[in-house]
């Protein structure tokens, strides 16, 4: 039977539950977090460090080396999906290389995808209004919201063939870095402002006349 989502599908694209296209970790047993990074230690991800579809750490939360040693669970690798499940519900990040091997915390879980091709595209279509309206819609409690790992499972995914997902994931991506890059100018600047208003300002600098 056809469902209200699969309706105007282009032929060959379908609609599977996420628990079809990828394990979902939780990241069991809590850990002592640190503060400040000591020799050894691994960055610890939480639901902060999620931001504009990527993993932004805020250095200020690590897992000791020696709790790191031989734990698996909460580790994360290159082309997981991490995503916020209490609070802000429905942030999506896409882990890189650089991010490979480090831990998330209780309040994100970990999807795995079983086809590594997909994840690009898997990540993209989370991160959309109509996913993160559905994860909010099965999220539950009053003063802090949270969902489920076996609510998450049951999220409907629209599954286009896997040529085509890799096509929609590698637009995407280029996409997000462009916004990564344009972010970074931004930052720059600024700072290059402050500092050079206050060289303006105290005379050290001069602006030549037209």
């Amino acid at each position: 039977m056809t469902t209200d989502i699969e309706e105007g599908l282009p032929q060959g694209w379908g609609v599977v539950p996420l628990s079809q296209l990828c394990e979902l970790r939780s990241a069991g047993t809590p850990v002592t977090v640190l503060k400040e990074a000591e020799p050894g230690a691994v960055p610890l991800v939480r639901p902060a460090d999620l931001r504009e579809r990527r993993i932004v750490h805020s250095g200020t939360a690590f897992v000791s080396g020696i709790q790191a040693q031989g734990l698996d669970r909460g580790r994360i690798r290159a082309g997981d999906i991490l995503v916020t499940r209490t609070g802000t519900v429905g942030r999506v990040a896409l882990v890189t290389d650089a991010e490979s091997g480090w831990f998330h915390n209780t309040h994100v879980l970990c999807l795995r995808p079983s086809d590594a091709a997909s994840a690009p595209y898997l990540a993209g279509f989370l991160a959309g209004p109509g996913s993160v309206a559905w994860m909010n819609g099965h999220a539950a409690g009053s003063a802090i919201r949270s969902i489920t790992v076996g609510a998450l499972a049951g999220l409907p995914v629209v599954l286009p063939p896997p040529g085509e997902q890799r096509r929609i994931g590698a637009v995407l991506g280029a996409l997000d870095e462009k916004i990564r890059v344009h972010e970074e100018i931004a930052r720059t600047t600024g700072l290059l402002r402050e500092s050079l208003a206050g060289l303006l300002m105290s005379g050290k600098v001069s602006v030549p006349p037209k």
